[in-house]
């Protein structure tokens, strides 16, 4: 990798999960330049507008940990309106004025999206970025559609014997067509997760124990996506192991996650007072390593490449393991669990984003030369 690279990191974006990805993207940029790399912050707008974020404000922001002053704990979208084109250099890609296109604010050698749910964890942004022939760090577009839909993601799993939890899944229509629609879940038993089938961060989620309202668990889901996952639930610890990597990726420590109300909400994840995470979790020898070598498992499956948290349920009474889902960009703060299980790990926070250049970079190069029109890959 080059000594120093010009990173553009892109943040915020359309879906519910913004201010989520403004507070990661803080963590990502403090990383990158403790790295002595160059960062250019790219706030992506609720409608989807790209704001550069002046160079004064993001300075400030850098440098409160340094100077110990209390200011947000995530970036601002805010700024002068930039587009994304071409550089005049082959793999970088300019950011110019949006009313002066001429105008050129920087050319960067690598994007690195921090945008959490739908348009930026789904592979939309990644299309975005191999129609510019640029490195980005994290999965393609493929593996991030199937990471991204709750529905293929399992469909991906289960064909490469990866256990998942039972489940059924329809879309709207179908719901609204059926005569009872609590046929639909028929065969499952309680307590049932109802999930949007494209969201993040707990979003949409509803746990439903006999006697609850199915009924409004998936009206709720349907307010964020048209097509809606049903879990059989899992009395058991919830485990996380992250996962670094290319061809040959490899697996983090395992941290667990012990909440109040039996499941990681998004109130609990954003907004509890407690550390709900444990790391390491305390487990025996040989689970750990199961957990371990499943999340490879799960991450080769899908196709990934760069990072994923993988996101398990255990049972310890039949010693049952099951991969929830995964994450191809999960929570990036300094106290978020894919940092803590590699730190546990012995990769420090920095040395875990600049991994995910390089790898950037060794995606782009392996590339041919035919798969980026007007320059080489």
């Amino acid at each position: 990798m080059r000594a120093t690279v010009r990173i553009g990191v892109l943040f915020g974006g359309p879906s519910a999960e913004h201010e989520v990805s403004c507070a990661s993207a803080l963590g990502v940029a403090r990383a990158l330049a403790e790295q002595g790399h160059r960062v250019v912050a790219l706030g992506i707008t609720r409608t989807g507008g790209i704001r550069l974020l002046p160079e004064p404000v993001l300075a400030q922001h850098l440098g409160t940990v340094a100077a110990g002053r209390a200011i947000d704990d995530r970036l601002p979208v805010t700024g002068e309106a930039v587009e994304l084109r071409r550089g005049t250099a082959a793999g970088t890609v300019a950011v110019s004025a949006a009313d002066a296109p001429a105008t050129v604010h920087a050319e960067l050698d690598v994007v690195f999206p921090v945008l959490h749910g739908p348009y930026g964890e789904d592979g939309v942004v990644q299309g975005l970025l191999e129609s510019l022939g640029v490195p980005y760090v994290g999965c393609g577009i493929l593996a991030s559609a199937v990471g991204m839909d709750k529905v293929a993601m399992k469909r991906a799993l289960r064909a490469e014997g990866v256990p998942t939890t039972p489940y059924v899944w329809f879309d709207e229509p179908t719901w609204r067509a059926a005569d009872d629609p609590e046929k639909l879940v028929v065969g499952l038993r309680g307590p049932l997760f109802v999930k949007p089938a494209r969201m993040g961060s707990s979003i949409g989620i509803s746990r439903v124990a006999d006697g609850d309202d199915l009924v409004a668990a998936v009206e709720e889901a349907f307010r964020h996506d048209h097509v809606v996952l049903v879990e059989q639930g899992v009395t058991g610890r919830e485990l996380e192991c992250g996962v670094l990597g290319g061809w040959q990726p490899e697996a983090s420590a395992v941290g667990e996650v012990r909440v109040a109300g039996g499941w990681f909400d998004y109130r609990q994840k954003y907004f509890g007072d407690a550390d709900p995470m444990i790391v390491p979790a305390p487990l025996p020898g040989e689970v750990t390593e199961r957990i371990r070598e499943l999340s490879v498992r799960a991450f080769t499956a899908i196709g990934g490449w760069g990072l994923a948290r993988v996101d398990f349920l255990y049972d310890e009474v039949t010693g049952d393991l099951f991969v929830n889902e995964l994450n191809t960009l999960p929570g990036f703060t300094a106290h978020s669990m894919y940092p803590k299980v590699w730190a546990e790990s012995g990769v420090a926070y920095p040395e875990v984003v600049d991994r995910l250049v390089a790898l950037a970079f060794t995606r782009h190069g392996a590339r041919p030369s035919t798969a980026h029109p007007g320059g080489t890959a």
